[in-house]
């Protein structure tokens, strides 16, 4: 890499040290400490075969890179190692500890394409479930072929994959997202004694079609509240929502998951508004926190900001803790580890501006009264007017041709804004909303300045959390 595009190595994000970065995966507190696997392609851009990288943390934000994972070594897998979950299985280890177990989607392409009669939708692939177990998080068990295309219902395509398994009420369930032969996005939930053994309970649809296909299912529940998390992919875009080129949100439930078959479309929630967000994956700590790290990424080529000469692309976000709001929608927040990492505190006044000497800052308002806006670098604005919050580019050289992002709001109370060089997260009301994105600023120093009337507004240097993750 270009000495020059050193400085957006992040300090707070998980990126990979080269390569390509997408879906976090096998997320898990496991034996004391954090997991987090994701979708890694070393050779990008000249080949795209996916494996699991593995990251691995005692406090979710000093991670250390231990390496390739999971790589494309059987006839089941030979196209990609794809995405999936980890359950830790309690006392299931040779050693009586706790056994992880990674379920993922074994992707399999074949060649030849139209000339072989292949539309890779309903020919040409194979998606096969695939369990791989640790007792140790280094040592990786030989892979079993769970399922296949021939067990999957009658009315899918070939498009299945994604497995999100989890243990409810003393049995093992696992969440499909899937493309139905009408090309309607849905999921399947499977239910298992033993974690090996599989059978179909329900298929879950909207009540009317919403997007082609469901990637990366998630099941969240909160205090009695059951949260159905799916990607769909081909909604089209409104001018208030729906911006990326696939998106990404969540369902209430008004029952519990087992109960529900049928959900209504209208009642969709985007996790976020950001440009950079996609197909986050949540798992439950020993604390008891629902948790969840998002892939900071897209496909829309377009809206790419990275410079060239960059080796490496993408990141995640950082871990944030999910509540449920009094009006049952889910709310995030950075987790409380990160407030660990803060300096010593600015004030941020009314029309001035602080500058710090590096990318990295927790910038925190409190009780906004108001309109108005807080401008980082002048070159990204986040404004309150007119009922509407606004993220936009003012630098051309930094927006990379982005159009803004807005997002409807009855008033603005708060905001807090974590600043990691070339990587943007933004909170806002509690985290009732948020926006990520990636930036790439040209200047030496952090400029922030906000003309919000505020009852308290502070900023911080955060700590590089991540200098030492590849040693």
């Amino acid at each position: 890499m270009h000495p020059d595009l050193s400085r957006y190595r992040l300090g707070l994000h998980i990126a990979p040290k080269e390569g390509w970065i997408n879906d976090p995966n096998g997320l898990c507190q496991f034996r004391g400490a954090y997991h987090a696997y994701f979708q890694y392609n070393p050779e990008w851009p000249e080949r795209d075969t996916k494996h699991w990288r593995h990251f691995v943390s005692t406090d979710l934000f000093h991670w250390h890179d231990e390496g390739t994972a999971l790589v494309t070594d059987i006839p089941e897998d030979r196209s990609g190692v794809y995405s999936g979950s980890a359950y830790v299985a309690p006392g299931m280890a040779p050693d009586g500890g706790d056994l992880m177990c990674l379920y993922y989607t074994g992707n399999v392409v074949y060649p030849g394409g139209q000339e072989a009669g292949y539309d890779y939708v309903h020919t040409g692939r194979e998606a096969n479930e695939i369990l791989v177990t640790t007792d140790n998080g280094v040592d990786y068990s030989m892979k079993h072929v769970l399922l296949r295309n021939s067990d999957y219902p009658n009315v899918c395509t070939e498009h299945v994959r994604d497995p999100k398994v989890w243990e409810q009420d003393g049995k093992l369930y696992m969440l499909l997202g899937a493309r139905d032969l009408d090309d309607e996005g849905f999921c399947l939930l499977y239910e298992s004694a033993d974690g090996v053994e599989w059978s179909i309970k329900s298929q879950i649809y909207s009540q009317e079609q919403f997007g082609y296909m469901w990637e990366c299912p998630n099941i969240v529940q909160i205090n009695g509240h059951d949260f159905l998390a799916v990607c769909p992919q081909g909604l089209e875009h409104e001018a208030l929502r729906w911006q990326n080129r696939w998106q990404s949100g969540y369902f209430p439930l008004p029952a519990s998951i087992m109960d529900t078959v049928l959900i209504d479309q209208e009642t969709f929630v985007e996790w976020d508004h950001g440009y950079d967000f996609y197909a986050p994956q949540t798992f439950v700590d020993d604390a008891g926190r629902s948790i969840l790290i998002g892939w900071m990424g897209g496909f829309d080529k377009e809206w790419t900001a990275a410079p060239h000469g960059l080796d490496w692309c993408h990141c995640l976000t950082v871990p944030r803790e999910l509540t449920v709001t009094a009006d049952g929608r889910l709310r995030q927040w950075p987790v409380a580890e990160l407030d660990t990492l803060r300096g010593e505190k600015h004030g941020l006044a009314q029309g001035e501006a602080v500058t710090l000497g590096a990318y990295l800052a927790d910038i925190e308002l409190k009780g906004i009264a108001g309109t108005g806006a807080l401008t980082l670098d002048d070159a990204l604005e986040i404004s309150f007017a007119d009922g509407l919050m606004t993220v936009r580019f003012l630098d051309e050289a930094v927006a990379a041709g982005r159009p803004q992002r807005q997002v409807p709001m009855d008033t603005l109370s708060d905001l807090r804004v974590i600043v990691d060089t070339s990587a943007i997260e933004i909170y806002a009301n509690d985290g009732a909303e948020v926006f990520s994105t990636r930036w790439f600023p040209e200047g030496d120093a952090l400029s922030v300045r906000s003309t919000f009337a505020t009852q308290a507004a502070s900023v911080w240097p955060l700590e590089n959390a991540l200098a030492n993750a590849f040693d």
